[in-house]
């Protein structure tokens, strides 16, 4: 495996692991009337479908953005993803109900899998740029890191916020290559190839002093 493959593959799993923070949430909200037994087989049912739905979704969106403009509309989207990320107080989970029998619980876990992880679907497309196996490398690769672990990584990023705005980071990132790789702005890349690197530089940039003054802004105005 080369080091643009290995970078490529990290990169999606650390997408992953950012926006999958919720994932763990809602599988604990889904399953939480159910007995301890069903619970486990909810769980696992659950996450497997959700597993090959988040697969098949961003498999679609990897050939959608090859169509022209898509990669740079893709990848401002992206941009206001990471910024959200930043800036958002809380996450709204309070319309995932509670499944009471094992079958109503798998399907609330995969609908509000698809639901809550159209971000990670745009983000994954964008960073594996057409090839499918990096998808699913990515993504077998940080589920379980997710499942078993974002409670963890909830807890540092609680305690630690600096942590948020390496994942708003990363995210940028992947949004600024994104707009890069538009095959529209080939011309102008080619004329000027500094932008090629200075593009996803200045989108970090842009994104975590954005968030970060909108967060001072909050702060001050909390403590009056």
């Amino acid at each position: 495996m080369d080091l643009e493959l290995l970078s490529a593959v990290l990169l999606i799993i650390g997408i992953d692991i950012v926006l999958g923070g919720d994932n763990a949430i809602v599988i604990a909200l889904a399953s939480r009337n159910l007995p301890e037994q069903q619970r486990n087989k909810a769980i696992f049912l659950g996450t497997g479908l959700a597993i090959v739905v988040r697969i098949i979704l961003t498999i679609l969106a990897v050939y959608l953005l090859t169509i022209p403009f898509l990669q740079l509309i893709g990848g401002l989207l992206l941009i206001m993803i990471a910024f959200k990320l930043l800036v958002d107080e809380e996450d709204d989970t309070s319309n995932i109900k509670a499944g009471a029998t094992l079958g109503a619980a798998v399907k609330t876990i995969v609908f509000a899998d698809i639901v809550m992880g159209l971000d990670n679907v745009i983000a994954v497309a964008g960073a594996a740029h057409g090839n499918i196996l990096l998808v699913v490398i990515g993504l077998l690769v940080s589920v379980p890191i997710i499942i078993w672990g974002s409670k963890i990584i909830l807890h540092f990023m609680e305690r630690v916020p600096s942590l948020v705005y390496i994942g708003a980071g990363i995210l940028a990132y992947t949004a600024g290559k994104m707009i890069t790789h538009e095959k529209r702005l080939f011309f102008l890349l080619e004329q000027y190839p500094p932008l090629l690197y200075a593009v996803p530089i200045i989108t970090v940039i842009l994104v975590l002093v954005s968030g970060y003054i909108v967060n001072r802004v909050r702060m001050k105005e909390s403590y009056r």
